[in-house]
């Protein structure tokens, strides 16, 4: 598991260190740490294990790629394993531990380690989460499992489809909870904390914890412990970060030349937009990269393959939004790229939190024009560190005006097919904007065609005869009044 301290790290690093097996962890579980060789915990999981073993309240906070997962998920499976059994009857199996993540890539990092930690136990674990097919969820939730770790939204189709039950769960815990409120699950929380037992044991831990985070943290949790094995916000010290200054229309060349001139093998490119990592994909493919594109339009099982192929070597350049920002664990990631720099500062932090994982080094490379000037002002802010942007060596970019109008191109189609998906207003805007100075100019008035007959002078029209309404009157007298014919008032023959 790439999110524990590798076996190899030097004895004098180590040595200040716990062993797992002074937490008082049971053979089963360190059997499963053994054959993985893991011996010493990372700082989180050292100060987290045993207060999490005491069945206190904890928020933890710390930096991305630190051991967050085994910090929790070690000492559940400990604590539950009084109720574990062999029993078929899935009553003997109810969901005693619930762990929530924000996005369906981290639910099913979680699930994997939950599963390789828990191997020599009876314990039962799986993961639910959207994008796939319930059928397959409800029937291991049917057969019944004491840990369960899944997103909000498929939680609760669960819960509804009454195929889930939470009143005997013991420990819940959020994971990453800031990215859960950036996306807007603040209603579904309250829903799934009501539907859990009043007293159970309560863990939050995120890398970055807001005004916001601590409101939520204070209406559910009881005299929590607070944990911090770095400053809120802080970047990893074994990542070099590096601010490259280029045109907004070289930067595709810039990542080509970047991927070239270091000789990297395996990247994560973060991009804004999902158009804009697919076209981007598109384009590194076209530059005889292997590239792949990962946002929320892919299905679940284009984002496992994609993620496979890269974990594999198949790919060398996973292009991807902040979808994947968070639970991407991938052993010895050399580098990763932000091609564009995020709208939200604390993006950055994980962004390049997927390089240099747990003690190992990284570079995080980001490409950086005049316009993200206030971006990169917010990102120093927050990280408390200054980054000065410089220019990217023997970078030679194609001819601006024919890679602006390749964009262009490309970028037409791509908005085309928005408008079939219904995106169809922000499709009409970027269209007249594309349009230039011919949609900025004043319209044409047009010439009405003038009818010779409105130019006669004005002649009052004869009187009308009386006797004209004579035949009028005579015809109406004559003619009978009209019935329906359902009434009876048609004649007979």
């Amino acid at each position: 598991m790439p999110e524990l301290n590798t076996p190899t790290a030097p004895e004098a690093a180590t040595a200040s260190l716990p062993r797992f097996d002074e937490f008082g962890l049971a053979p089963p579980i360190l059997q499963a740490l053994t054959e993985q060789g893991y011996q010493h915990p990372t700082p989180i999981q050292a100060q987290a294990i045993p207060v999490v073993l005491q069945g206190r309240d904890v928020m933890g906070a710390a930096q991305t790629g630190t051991g967050k997962t085994a910090g929790f998920s070690l000492p559940i499976i400990q604590q539950l394993l009084p109720h574990a059994n062999t029993s078929a009857s899935p009553a003997r199996h109810p969901v005693r531990a619930l762990i929530l993540t924000p996005t369906r890539e981290l639910a099913d990092q979680v699930a994997e380690n939950v599963k390789a930690y828990s191997r020599h136990t009876p314990l039962r674990s799986t993961v639910v989460f959207g994008g796939m097919d319930m059928a397959p969820q409800t029937a291991v939730l049917r057969a019944g499992v004491e840990i369960l770790i899944a997103t909000p939204g498929r939680l609760l189709d669960h819960v509804q489809q009454k195929t889930l039950n939470l009143s005997q769960t013991e420990i819940f815990v959020m994971d990453e909870a800031d990215r859960m409120l950036d996306m807007g699950f603040l209603p579904d929380l309250q829903r799934i904390i009501n539907l859990l037992p009043k007293q159970r044991q309560n863990l939050m831990f995120s890398a970055t914890f807001s005004p916001e985070i601590k409101k939520l943290a204070a209406s559910f949790l009881k005299n929590p412990q607070l944990i911090e094995v770095a400053r809120s916000n802080a970047t990893a010290e074994r990542v070099t970060q590096i601010i490259y200054k280029v045109e907004e229309e070289a930067k595709r060349d810039a990542v080509v030349h970047l991927l070239k001139q270091r000789e990297i093998r395996q990247v994560i490119v973060f991009s804004n937009t999902k158009i804009g990592a697919s076209r981007l994909a598109r384009e590194l493919e076209r530059a005889g990269v292997k590239a792949s594109a990962i946002h929320g339009d892919k299905t679940q099982g284009e984002r496992m393959a994609a993620l496979e192929a890269f974990k594999a070597g198949g790919i060398d350049v996973l292009v991807a939004t902040d979808v994947a920002a968070r639970g991407l664990d991938i052993a010895e990631l050399p580098c990763v790229i932000n091609y564009d720099l995020p709208y939200n500062a604390e993006d950055y932090v994980h962004r390049i939190g997927r390089t240099g994982r747990a003690g190992a080094s990284g570079d995080a490379l980001s490409l950086y024009c005049d316009k993200d000037a206030r971006l990169l002002a917010d990102i120093e802010k927050l990280i408390k560190q200054k980054l000065v942007p410089v220019e990217l060596e023997d970078f030679h970019p194609r001819s601006g005006r024919g890679e602006r109008a390749d964009r262009g191109e490309r970028s037409d189609r791509a908005d085309r097919q928005s408008d079939r998906q219904g995106d169809r207003y922000a499709d009409r805007s970027e269209r007249r904007t594309e349009r230039g100075p011919r949609a900025a100019s004043a319209p044409i008035p047009r010439k009405e065609k003038v009818d010779p007959w409105f130019l006669k002078p004005y002649e009052p029209a004869a009187p009308a005869v009386p006797t004209e309404a004579k035949p009028a009157d005579a015809r109406n007298a004559k003619t009978p009044p009209k019935r329906a014919a359902l009434l009876g008032g048609r004649s007979k023959g």
